[in-house]
């Protein structure tokens, strides 16, 4: 394979990647809002869908984010009355967000994200050992 389309291949994983690391930190950011008014939705966590797309130029399929999404499951409830979002019986709805999982998450993005990298360095390592070889 071509190396430069080996390394547009890793450029298109890792804009993925970095996408899907916004999207978690925002989680992580939110993972304590609730609503503004009694008895409203909390923050609801969002998830990121990928899908393959063939570029059709280059010959080459990539990576992209096709949706960032909502996650569907159902909010925590915490009795607090005193809170300012209380519903009538004194619960606040809580974020569906788990901060284990989105570190989870994102240590995984993360992981993706590096190997990209030093697969782009890998190439970029051959292609001026080739220019080197070719200056002999």
């Amino acid at each position: 394979m071509d190396l430069f389309k080996s390394m547009v291949i890793s450029a298109s994983g890792m804009r993925a990647q970095s996408l899907r690391m916004r999207v978690i930190s925002e989680n992580l950011a939110n993972a304590d809002s609730t609503a503004a008014e009694p008895g409203g939705d909390p923050y609801r966590r969002k998830t990121v869908s990928f899908r393959n797309h063939m570029d059709r130029e280059l010959g080459v399929p990539l990576v992209e984010v096709s949706k960032i999404g909502e996650d569907p499951s159902k909010f925590g409830r915490k009795y607090e009355p005193g809170h300012p979002a209380a519903d009538e019986n004194g619960y606040v709805n809580t974020p569906n967000v788990n901060s284990l999982v989105e570190l989870m998450d994102m240590r995984q993005a993360e992981r993706t994200y590096q190997a990209n990298v030093s697969s782009v360095e890998a190439a970029k390592a051959m292609m001026m050992r080739t220019i080197d070889l070719l200056r002999s």
